[in-house]
């Protein structure tokens, strides 16, 4: 991180007289190794400062001039405090007013003010770095030489003890797609038909029933559960060995249970990007991309609390695609390790009203992997 503060003797800093500059909305402030730290959550930029920067930064808190700060800090020379806003403004700290960076500054605190300060762990925790296989295997090599694992099981060994008879697997569909769930990543060059897509797409996202919730009119039920029936998630496929579908991103409506093309490309290498070059995705069938609509939950739910709820859904939703797809005889995976804005821009998202959370996909088994007893033909 970088030291930005008015410094006694800094020269150079120029004054636009029509400039106008405002405190960004989207800092927080905190101490990480004994040094104060500004991190603006939206940009993703950190830098380490002292309480002089952060009293610049209280002086923009509305839209003002360099010139007009001056007066108001005489313990510093004009060229210093210029200096010093100069670099405020460099690390995305101050936001120049009739900006793209000011507008978006204004946007999020306006959509997500409901949920702030809290919420800015959205933000802080989109485009990170990722390391290759080696990298991890690495790194987590050093994490057991350091440390012993945590448990994975908590018991209390002291506690009266009832023991339970052991479940044996039960026969039926539902215990055989539960038991086979699985996992994959290897997959045969097969193509999944649109057909068993769709399918899938229904029994994961589509609207199953419409439900009577008054005074908020007309909700809709799916397969997983949504806090409030407000059912933030959306999802976009992003096809690539679909027979009967060309290469592409796509949005399913759940509504009218539809595919709508976005864009026609190459998706292999795409799919590669998207998740943060996990080469496995290059031989699967579709990617589905989930996303959350955030006004959705934040109109009724008006308190931070409710960003849980938006995480959880993606879960309750990926766990059925996963059960919904081994029914299917497909080869289902999910990932976190995703490029953000990527995927938000190739979608046309703004990040902040809708965002992407996670990504699932599915594949045709390689030889020799298990498979339900349904075809995935069928």
């Amino acid at each position: 991180m970088r030291r930005v503060a008015p410094q006694a003797n800094q020269q150079g800093a120029d004054d636009k007289s029509d400039v106008r500059l405002r405190r960004a909305r989207a800092l927080l402030i905190g101490w990480q190794e004994r040094k104060l730290v500004l991190t603006n959550y939206q940009t993703r930029v950190s830098a380490s400062t002292d309480p002089e920067a952060v009293r610049i930064l209280h002086l923009f808190e509305d839209w003002g001039q360099p010139s007009d700060i001056a007066s108001l800090l005489p313990e510093y020379s004009p060229r210093s405090i210029l200096a010093g806003i100069r670099g405020l403004l460099d690390h995305t700290f101050l936001v120049r007013q009739g900006t793209k960076e000011a507008d978006l500054d204004t946007d999020l605190d306006r959509v997500w003010s409901d949920w702030l300060p809290h919420g800015s762990f959205h933000f802080g925790t989109k485009d990170v770095h990722f390391l290759s296989r080696a990298q991890a295997a690495r790194l987590f090599q050093k994490f057991l030489a350091e440390s012993v694992q945590p448990p994975l099981v908590k018991t209390y060994g002291k506690a009266f003890h009832i023991k339970l008879t052991r479940e044996q697997h039960v026969p039926g569909e539902f215990t055989r797609v539960l038991m086979a769930r699985r996992t994959h990543r290897e997959f045969s060059e097969e193509h999944i038909p649109l057909s068993v897509i769709s399918k899938l797409l229904y029994y994961t996202w589509g609207v199953t029933e419409t439900i009577d919730a008054r005074p908020f009119g007309q909700l809709f039920h799916k397969t997983s559960p949504s806090g409030g029936a407000r059912h933030p998630g959306e999802v976009y496929l992003l096809a690539m060995r679909v027979k009967g579908l060309p290469q592409g991103l796509y949005h399913y409506n759940g509504l009218e249970h539809r595919l709508e093309r976005i864009k026609s490309m190459q998706t292999a290498e795409k799919a590669v990007e998207y998740t943060a070059g996990q080469e496995y995705m290059r031989c699967a069938s579709a990617l589905f991309l989930m996303t959350a609509v955030f006004p959705r939950v934040m109109w009724k739910y008006r308190f931070s609390r409710a960003y849980r709820v938006i995480l959880l859904d993606a879960g309750h939703l990926c766990q059925t695609f996963c059960l919904v797809a081994t029914w299917l005889g497909l080869a289902p995976f999910c990932t976190a390790a995703l490029k953000d804005s990527l995927i938000e821009k190739d979608l046309g998202l703004d990040g902040i009203r809708e965002s992407v959370l996670y990504v699932a996909g599915v594949g045709t088994p390689a030889a020799g992997k298990v498979r339900s007893n349904r075809s995935a033909s069928s």
